[in-house]
């Protein structure tokens, strides 16, 4: 018997890659930004390359401000997918596997999980206090997306990426097709080679086209 898969006519040694806030769901950060009225949390990695420096930054304007993990979980409850994502993500995962790759925390994630049908996700943890202090945070590996494309490909597979902030470059240009989506006019400036979307039907097409 044919593979959902392989009855539409496509392979499964594809792998479609995906970032998660700002391609499939608002920006934590920012959401939380404007709950907590601290403009400056605004900041994100379309803004700092160094996902590190960022992090550490956010732990100490937390810290300022006597904040904590449930207060950005509450803000995560009411965040979400942008229009349009779980469609986008429905109809992909019938046609192809897909991963959503993401320097969000396992913390923040699972209700977007939840909301999103449940995608796979990689992602990495949080350091949290008895009191609720975000004290640190742990990185799955190190510079994850990337590494994670390219250990896909070591087992076989082909990989599809898209994302809209610095820390997805290295994913998108890793991959045997890769995009821009939603990205900033920098970053599109910067990065002319690559194809850049601002829709779900686009960026599906294009995936479309590049799947086996």
């Amino acid at each position: 018997m044919p593979s959902d898969y392989e009855s539409k006519g496509v392979t499964n040694m594809d792998i479609v890659c995906l970032d998660l806030e700002g391609v499939l769901v608002p920006e934590i950060w920012i959401a939380f930004a404007e709950e907590s009225g601290i403009p400056q949390l605004k900041k994100t990695t379309r803004d700092e390359p160094d996902y590190d420096k960022l992090m550490t930054w956010r732990l100490g304007v937390l810290k300022e401000h006597g904040l904590g993990l449930k207060e950005i979980q509450d803000t995560i409850a009411k965040i979400d997918p942008i229009p349009g994502a779980k469609e986008f993500l429905d109809e992909l995962r019938s046609l192809t596997q897909v991963i959503i790759i993401s320097d969000t925390f396992t913390q923040f994630a699972k209700p977007l999980m939840k909301k999103l049908g449940w995608p796979t996700i990689f992602c990495n943890s949080l350091e949290v206090a008895d009191n609720g202090e975000i004290t640190g945070f742990k990185m799955r590996i190190e510079n994850s997306k990337f590494t994670t494309v390219k250990a896909l490909q070591s087992i076989g597979y082909d990989t599809i990426a898209s994302g809209d902030s610095y820390n997805d470059l290295g994913m998108i240009k890793a991959s045997k097709a890769g995009f821009l989506f939603k990205s900033t006019d920098k970053i599109k400036a910067d990065n002319p080679e690559l194809k850049a979307f601002e829709n779900y039907d686009e960026l599906l097409d294009e995936i479309k086209k590049n799947l086996a």
